[in-house]
């Protein structure tokens, strides 16, 4: 009896002994409320507590480039900050007023494509004018300033066309045809269009404005076609700009030089009319 009761003191001691040693591996290991790691925790913690302190230096700066732009002012702040840092034709037209400053010519050559890019044929003309008061002899600027010239000359015709238009419908059975080069093109051309009854002024206006324009392309292209005296293409370029302008004596001398610099052209026939139709 004894030694089976001694028996049975061991057996308990053996079941309790595992739960002890577990209990020994767990003690130095603190396990979090939650069943996670509180190393974790803490780490996430640490971040949240960092983020605060990004958080009040984004807000600060948020504020101070709101104050610095202007917003609520009624300014173009945040259009001027995307500008900068972007860029724009604004910015391409500000550097290039700062360059002629110091270099006259590149100034007012990049300031022309600055306003072209921003499709202010007006003001590159300007622009290119003055270059070549620089650089006289810069025949690709002339070509470029022709071109201007020809689409500008072009819109006023366009703003001459509609208000002639107005004119005629308000009084249709006074028409009338306006006198000059440009008038004499006006009854073969698609300016046709542009008979008008009774013209006021304002419309008068507006066809010496076409007048002019045509005649300022016609002027940059005589130069042109001085520069290169041997360039075909310079001399129909300008026998074009003559054509349409109406001043067919100069179209007919320009076409007569092209066909001598360029005899095999495909348009031969065609272009010998039209110089018989010109008179030349």
């Amino acid at each position: 009896m004894a030694r089976a009761a001694v028996k049975a003191k061991q057996a308990q001691a053996a079941k309790a002994q595992p739960g002890k040693s577990a209990a020994r591996r767990g003690h130095g290991r603190r396990r979090h409320a939650s069943g996670g790691n509180p190393n974790q925790a803490l780490f996430f913690n640490r971040l949240r507590r960092q983020a605060k302190w990004m958080y009040v230096l984004l807000a600060v700066l948020f504020a101070i480039t709101f104050a610095a732009v202007g917003v609520g002012t009624g300014s173009s702040g945040l259009d001027q900050l995307f500008t900068g840092i972007f860029g724009g034709s604004g910015n391409g037209i500000s550097a290039a007023n700062n360059e002629i400053k110091k270099h006259p010519a590149k100034g007012w050559r990049d300031l022309a494509a600055a306003y072209e890019a921003k499709g202010d044929n007006a003001s590159a003309i300007i622009a290119l004018q003055q270059y070549l008061k620089i650089r006289p002899k810069d025949a690709t600027a002339y070509s470029e300033l022709g071109g201007l010239q020809l689409t500008e000359a072009q819109n006023a015709v366009s703003t001459y066309q509609s208000a002639a238009a107005q004119q005629q419908t308000a009084a249709p059975g006074q028409a009338f045809q306006p006198t000059g080069t440009l008038g004499q093109a006006v009854g073969s051309d698609p300016i046709q269009s542009a008979l008008a009854s009774n013209a006021s002024n304002s419309t008068q206006t507006l066809y010496q404005n076409a007048v002019s324009a045509y005649g300022a392309a016609v002027k940059t292209y005589q130069t042109l076609a001085d520069l290169r005296p041997k360039d075909a293409n310079a001399q129909f370029q300008l026998a074009q700009a003559a054509q349409t302008a109406g001043n067919y004596s100069v179209a007919a001398a320009a076409y007569k030089k092209f066909l001598a610099l360029n005899p095999t052209t495909p348009e031969r026939k065609q272009i010998e009319k039209l110089i018989k139709q010109f008179g030349g």
